[in-house]
């Protein structure tokens, strides 16, 4: 008997409002128009989100309440998004344990992260999840990029470099989506990345890039330079543009999801995850051992495993197919 190959993780990433939301929603109906249909298994991490517009097979709302932990902790809306996470995230494993059930039913596993970027990106929890699942499956950050926002060149740099930072951090397949291409095509952007010329042209022709002397700016010279550092970083990423209002290029961003596979199996992705997810354990109860006592479930019985699973819901069973 054939085995069924590992579901294909897709974790979106991106800045508030760039339609990362609107993007799973696109590709999880362009999935479900598949002849056969392939419905993906879908995690909601948002817990602040009001409205999602796909419905979850996971939702972190099923498990934590926001504003309940907003008032108990005494916290802002952003410490609450990243508390609210840190207590999914103490279990987890579960959550693994239900994806893995679906494994052999499932070809692609999607994760819509919150909006506020840095509390999934550069959080000890954020951390742990991506190094669990790519542990597990096989995994790829998808990028989402808001293209009509990204046709200065002072913005599309300070995208880029985040962009870098959370590759490099990851160690993950990076793709690049310019969401949007509805609106804004995303032909300058791919320009810019293969030739460095071209975005020299377009920095120097940008009001600003010079002081009242005519020389050039000292930002004008740190994007300079910069454009030069990132030459390398473009060559090991691909980029595709997509729109999630008309679903236009969602099939070129599947075809670069799977060829993201290749990348995963060559760099021995699964190893290098698991060594940095127990790194990442053990720091943070090293460092913070309070705060690690703190975040665990108020339960009457804290030992009993039974307790804790009535906390994780599986919507699977009453989910039924997007209109495309």
């Amino acid at each position: 008997m054939i085995r069924k190959r590992k579901p294909h993780v897709i974790i979106t990433i991106g800045m508030a409002g760039a339609g990362k939301s609107t993007f799973v929603q696109r590709i999880n109906s362009y999935l479900h128009s598949q002849n056969p249909p392939q419905p993906p298994y879908i995690l909601n991490l948002d817990p602040a989100v009001t409205h999602l517009p796909f419905e979850a097979n996971i939702d972190i709302r099923d498990t934590v309440n926001y504003k309940e932990v907003m008032k108990q902790y005494n916290l802002g809306p952003n410490g609450g998004i990243l508390t609210a996470l840190n207590l999914f995230t103490t279990k987890f494993d579960q959550v693994l344990d239900l994806v893995e059930k679906r494994a052999e039913t499932v070809d692609y596993i999607i994760l819509d992260t919150p909006g506020q970027i840095e509390i999934f990106t550069w959080s000890a929890s954020g951390a742990i999840i991506t190094d669990a699942v790519a542990s597990s499956f096989p995994t790829v950050v998808a990028y989402i990029i808001d293209t009509p926002r990204t046709t200065a060149p002072a913005t599309f740099m300070s995208n880029m470099l985040y962009a870098c930072s959370i590759m490099y951090k990851t160690k993950l397949p990076f793709i690049l989506v310019f969401n949007k291409t509805d609106a804004q095509p995303h032909n300058f952007a791919l320009e810019w990345m293969q030739d460095f010329e071209a975005f020299q042209v377009a920095l120097a022709s940008h009001s600003g890039s010079r002081d009242s002397e005519g020389e050039p700016t000292y930002m004008n010279s740190l994007m300079n330079s910069m454009s030069l550092v990132l030459d390398e970083f473009y060559k090991h990423l691909k980029a595709v543009g997509v729109s999630s209002r008309t679903g236009d290029g969602i099939k070129e961003f599947f075809e670069a999801v799977e060829e993201s596979r290749e990348t995963y199996r060559t760099y021995d992705v699964k190893e290098d995850s698991m060594n940095r997810l127990m790194k990442d354990l053990a720091v943070d109860r090293a460092t913070n051992p309070k705060a690690a006592a703190e975040d665990r479930w108020a339960s009457d019985e804290e030992d009993d495993d039974d307790d804790l699973d009535v906390n994780l819901i599986d919507r699977s069973k009453w989910l039924k197919s997007p209109f495309v």
